[in-house]
């Protein structure tokens, strides 16, 4: 990743993709969309029939009963929510830290964004009372509060908020009279699903709360652009928010690009390879993040364990003394010394709205099974991934920069 402008830190044309999986494309899915690269008509913009009944299949399966006209498709989950904010219009709220890509396209159409503190024990979600706070705060100073953008299962922290923390939020956002977007491009990507309880907001306020969900996440390539939104009941009629937001879609010339849209179309119905890659993407992501959690919390490092997601975000303040001796004082700074040692793309925590100063950062466990396509194939067939000459080489190259720094840190310490 470039180094940013020094007075800004952080130009939106250098913010961090979503993590990528590492991992080969699935031949079946290459198949489909190889049989669908002859079609040259346009997608129609929202998304054809075919993929606007799949993904209702798709959220039907998760207990969210949907229609056709109440979904709209589109090219990843940016020109999804780009939409979404111009239809809804007023200022926007966002947890701290949340998703790189959130805040910009507000602040593209002129909208304010307030980012409100997220509790202890996860992130994607805002705590309760600081979001009250903020909209009293706000509302006070003039501003015009509608839109609160959260994700259960969280990118940067890779956390699954609880259901009890996402029921208070959802009530509280309900009480102030937000409209809530749900981003759940992670939640097919929680590492342990039979210890962890995901539920959308959407199943508890269903008239208050549109979801996004960028299939990146875990259906398709992140090369291969396409996103599914589910608008709330009572905003499904034509002069609601599916409407507006089609007319966005519109002006934008946002489509699906229609090879896509068959290879989309095919993997929401989840057939059973499919489900199959899934499910072996996610075990192997999260052994590859449980292990880059051991090693960085044993440098020291503070890092809630990775719930979900291809990513761990870690907390390097611990190190602060051993990074100052490198020139290391800010995130920023941190994003390009370990982006230079680790050999990958390590963005730091001001990438995602957390402050300059806090030397935080996001590290994708994709870029730990870099290889050849034969290499990383063979991660997903190995009883003991980790044990592989590639991904091993790779934890050992993690774990001697993190133990490097705690040791710089400890000859740093005063003696006592």
């Amino acid at each position: 990743m470039p180094r940013t402008d020094p007075e800004s830190h952080g130009p939106v044309r250098f913010g961090p993709p979503l993590p990528d999986d590492g991992l080969p494309v699935l031949p079946e899915l290459s198949a489909v969309l190889a049989a669908a690269a002859a079609r040259g008509a346009s997608e129609p913009v929202g998304g054809g029939t075919a993929l606007l009944e799949s993904a209702c299949g798709y959220w039907d399966r998760r207990g969210l009963s949907t229609g056709p006209d109440r979904v709209v498709a589109g090219p990843g989950a940016p020109a999804l929510l780009l939409a979404l904010t111009a239809a809804l219009g007023g200022d926007v709220l966002v947890p701290r830290p949340c998703a790189a890509w959130w805040a910009p396209y507000a602040r593209l159409l002129g909208r304010r964004v307030f980012h409100v503190a997220t509790p202890a024990e996860c992130g994607g979600v805002p705590d309760p009372y600081a979001l009250m706070e903020t909209v009293r705060r706000v509302r006070a100073e003039g501003g015009d509060p509608r839109l609160l953008v959260l994700s259960v299962a969280d990118d940067p922290t890779a956390t699954v908020a609880p259901p009890e923390l996402v029921h208070e939020a959802v009530e509280a956002a309900a009480g102030e009279g937000l409209h809530l977007v749900s981003d759940e491009t992670w939640r097919d990507t929680v590492h342990a699903p039979h210890d962890t309880v995901l539920v959308s907001p959407a199943e508890m306020l269903p008239e208050k709360v549109t979801v996004v969900t960028d299939l990146a996440g875990a259906l398709l390539p992140p090369g291969w652009p396409a996103a599914v939104a589910r608008v709330p009941v009572a905003e499904a009629n034509g002069d609601g928010l599916h409407a507006r937001v089609l007319d966005v879609l519109t002006a934008l010339g946002a489509r699906v690009a229609a090879p896509v849209a068959v290879a989309a179309a095919h993997a929401l119905t989840e057939p059973e390879p499919v489900t199959a890659r899934v499910s072996a993407a996610v075990r192997l992501h999260a052994r590859v993040a449980a292990a880059a959690h051991t090693v960085a919390v044993t440098a020291g490092a503070v890092a809630r364990p990775p719930q979900a997601g291809r990513h761990l975000y870690a907390d390097l303040g611990p190190l602060r003394s051993a990074l100052a001796a490198h020139g290391v004082g800010d995130a920023q700074e941190l994003e390009d010394f370990l982006a230079v040692r680790l050999g990958m793309p390590a963005p730091g925590g001001h990438r995602f709205g957390d402050d300059l100063g806090a030397l935080r950062v996001r590290l994708s466990t994709g870029a730990l099974l870099a290889g050849t396509d034969e290499e990383r194939a063979r991660c997903l067939d190995s009883p003991a991934p980790l044990e592989l000459p590639h991904v091993r080489e790779a934890l050992i190259l993690l774990e001697s920069v993190f133990d490097d720094l705690r040791d710089d840190a400890q000859r740093w310490e005063p003696p006592r």
